[in-house]
């Protein structure tokens, strides 16, 4: 019997390096990884989608399930795909700190000198308003847990966001209507996928539907 696949889209401005260490982690667990890079700043997230999720996808194994785990701008592109195509193959996916709302970073810094040149076309559709891409997409329709953090490296940044947040996108923007789970965790924005704990995190939703919350009994 085939291996269950995983798929890796790392986030913004970053590569599939960005992704190793969850690479290694799944693969020990015995799951077949697929870490997928894909030009982040250089096309529109409706591009972005459309040419690359199924060109990932093709790197699993016929008929086999397929799951995903995402980091930030991943998690868009993959919503932005799977609202417009059905996967009947789709198994779990786990978002790390998504701009399921928008980012308000994007907001007050898109006509900054510079922002759309280090973060694309892509980065640009991450706002916070009503006509903003992830804002458009509508609820999940899928088996999605969702990991927010809320420790922040960048002082600057944060304070440009409301309440908790990861240095990048708060925690009430990660959430989203019909998800399966969500959880905080003390972990800045960059290092989300890298966390040793959040990775224990992704695995178990991906094998149990659900996170390992502190007040479980």
């Amino acid at each position: 019997m085939a291996k269950e696949c995983v798929i890796l889209l790392h986030g913004m401005a970053r590569s599939d390096r960005s992704m190793k260490t969850m690479e290694a982690a799944l693969s020990a667990q015995g799951y077949a990884v697929v870490n997928y890079a894909y030009p982040s700043t250089d096309y529109d997230i409706e591009t972005i989608a459309k040419e690359h999720i199924a060109k990932a996808i093709a790197q699993c194994q016929p008929s086999t399930k397929v799951n995903f785990v995402t980091h930030s701008l991943g998690s868009i592109i993959l919503r932005k795909y799977l609202s417009e195509h059905t996967m009947r193959t789709l198994g779990r996916v786990v978002m790390l700190g998504p701009p399921n709302k928008g980012s308000e970073v994007v907001d007050k810094l898109r006509d900054v000198l510079g922002f759309n040149f280090i973060n694309g076309d892509a980065g640009m559709q991450l706002g916070t308003g009503e006509l903003s891409i992830p804002n458009t997409l509508g609820k999940a329709n899928f088996d999605v847990g969702i990991v927010a953090g809320t420790n922040s490296i960048n002082w600057i940044l944060s304070s440009l966001i409301p309440n908790a947040d990861d240095g990048k996108v708060s925690v009430e923007s990660t959430k989203l209507e019909g998800m399966g789970d969500h959880i905080e965790m003390p972990v800045a924005h960059p290092f989300l996928m890298k966390n040793e704990r959040v990775i224990a995190q992704v695995i178990n939703y991906l094998k149990n539907g659900s996170f390992e919350h502190d007040d479980n009994p």
